[in-house]
């Protein structure tokens, strides 16, 4: 993203494109923003940073009136019209043409059961009164200036035939149909690897310079808010606590939650592996494929996700593998634990094969490897209690223990894991885990996955969806798990500055290669190959 341009705010512009002034959004009797007021002004990019739960996506949502079963105070002003007033015909006006939105997820905000272009040519054909064929002819021009290959093929492609970029692309393409004035930008680049973040951001300050745009950007990714943003405001459960020029609020924050949010990047907590520390897990020359359809008169040949990997994991180190989507890794990491079938190589644990162990042999083997998934509440059945799910494993590995030692186990597991009375959470048996938040839940994988005092654990993306702060109470509970118990870990992530923090050695994969490996403060202070530069330069960790 180096070549980056920085559109200047219009500073001869006397009155703000946005005003939202004392915003007060209440949902029954709870208050969800609180008194919130800020400007953005005509090409000007101001982004709203705080973590899940402090009310800055739904402040964003008010401004265009999305808020469902929410009531709205004070004021928030578009080119000097209160949009608190405005009736619901003169709001589906302005959405879209005036006001565009990018959402978080494309996936759910992107219809289904319609072609890419079908969504966005109905954008045109609403706002701008365009005929089909000319509706359909701007979307593929629109595809093609947010940088999708083969827009007069992708024009019709339904959004899971796309690519995470490319959706969001799709979605960038959708929002800027009309030329709003004003584009509101929720997380658009959490899900993105951090090459796809870069271009998401390129593209994005690339077409407020051509259509002089204002942007309000919601996220909580801190680096990328010092990279592209003009002003932010800080927000704290619902209210603005701090507001600012970005380099002047960096450099020198005046709020406690502010210094708290800067003060939560990942630190590098790893302890030296002792010299005569064992390996623990052994790859060699693995090999993933995958069958792929077959055509009418001929075979497909099968897709290599994982070429010949070869790799070594002492007892107590952590090996990190980065890389973007689809580079194999989270395949690599599933092969490694024999969740996924190889087509070639081998894979030990200890003096034992992993790969091509029977039943009854790789079942003894499970207590020793244990995984932690990216999404807790994917992972964690809905239906269980925190109980039954960390105590699921000792009652299938070791089912000599009664029914109140499981218990104490498992209690003393969630107890270390910061979920217990002392730590104040009660009665933590008992409860679901929708009753927990997102990084509540991922102690209660991890604790799941500890509880059996396993040899090896492979975190796969285990912090992506955690707020910073958070994710830096998680990376502290990992490491010091790792120091207690003499864990070995394989830590699958596309977030760099987590894998530095948390990782002896890494592993750099690319479709299905390893292109680079070596100890992780050589790698990433001197990298060697071009595509591992390129990684690095996009987070600007280098």
């Amino acid at each position: 993203m180096s070549g980056m341009r920085t559109t200047k705010p219009d500073a001869s512009a006397t009155e703000p494109l946005l005003s939202v002034e004392h915003l007060t959004v209440r949902f029954g009797t709870s208050t969800v923003v609180n008194d919130v007021s800020f400007q953005v002004r005509p090409r000007e990019k101001f982004a709203l940073v705080g973590e899940s739960g402090s009310g800055k996506s739904i402040t964003a949502l008010s401004v265009l009136r999305l808020v469902d079963g929410a009531h709205t105070g004070g004021a928030i002003r578009f080119a000097g019209e209160d949009l608190v007033q405005a009736g619901e015909r003169r709001m589906r006006g302005l959405r879209g043409r005036d006001i565009g939105m990018i959402f978080q997820e494309p996936m759910t905000a992107l219809n289904p059961l319609y072609s890419v272009g079908n969504q966005i040519a109905e954008v045109l054909e609403l706002h701008e009164a365009l005929r089909p064929n000319a509706a359909r002819a701007r979307a593929i021009e629109l595809l093609a200036r947010t940088g999708i290959p083969e827009p007069q093929r992708r024009v019709d492609a339904y959004p899971h035939e796309l690519s995470g970029g490319q959706r969001q692309r799709a979605m960038i393409a959708m929002a800027l149909a009309c030329k709003p004035k004003l584009l509101i930008a929720d997380e658009p680049t959490t899900a993105l690897d951090v090459t796809i973040q870069a271009q998401i951001l390129a593209l994005l300050d690339e077409l407020q310079a051509e259509m002089g745009m204002a942007l309000l950007f919601i996220t909580h990714d801190l680096n990328l808010v010092r990279r592209f943003t003009h002003r932010v405001g800080v927000m704290e459960r619902g209210r603005l606590v701090e507001s600012g020029d970005t380099a002047a609020v960096f450099a020198d924050p005046q709020h406690a939650y502010t210094r708290k949010l800067l003060a939560s990047r990942p630190q590098r907590v790893v302890q030296p592996v002792p010299a005569e520390a064992p390996v623990l897990l052994e790859g060699q020359d693995i090999r993933v494929q995958f069958k792929r359809k077959g055509g009418w008169f001929r075979k497909q040949p099968p897709f290599e996700a994982v070429k010949q990997a070869t790799l070594q994991l002492r007892r107590g180190e952590t090996l990190g593998i980065v890389g973007e989507s689809g580079s194999g890794k989270s395949t690599l990491g599933m092969a490694l634990l024999a969740l996924q079938p190889i087509a070639g190589g081998q894979v030990r644990l200890g003096e034992q094969r992993i790969d091509d162990a029977g039943r009854d042999a790789l079942r003894a083997m499970r207590r020793r490897m244990q995984v932690v998934f990216q999404d807790p509440f994917g992972s964690l059945s809905p239906r269980m209690t925190v109980g039954q799910i960390v105590g699921e494993g000792l009652q299938l590995h070791q089912p000599q223990l009664g029914r109140a030692e499981r218990e104490q186990r498992v209690l003393k597991m969630l107890d270390e894991v910061g979920l217990s009375a002392r730590h104040g959470v009660a009665d933590v048996l008992q409860r679901y885990p929708h009753e927990f938040s997102g990084g509540q839940r991922q102690r209660i994988a991890i604790a799941r996955a500890v509880v059996l005092e396993p040899e090896l654990l492979v975190l796969d993306e285990p912090t992506s969806a955690l707020d910073v702060s958070v994710q830096q109470q998680v990376l502290a509970l990992l490491a010091q798990l790792q120091r207690r118990y003499g864990l070995s870990y394989v830590f699958i992530s596309h977030d760099l500055a987590v894998v530095r923090a948390m990782s002896h050695r890494v592993i750099v994969m690319r479709q299905g290669e390893m292109v680079e490996q070596g100890e992780a403060e050589q790698l990433f202070s001197a990298p060697r190959q071009p595509y591992t530069q390129e990684l690095l330069a996009a987070a600007r960790l280098s």
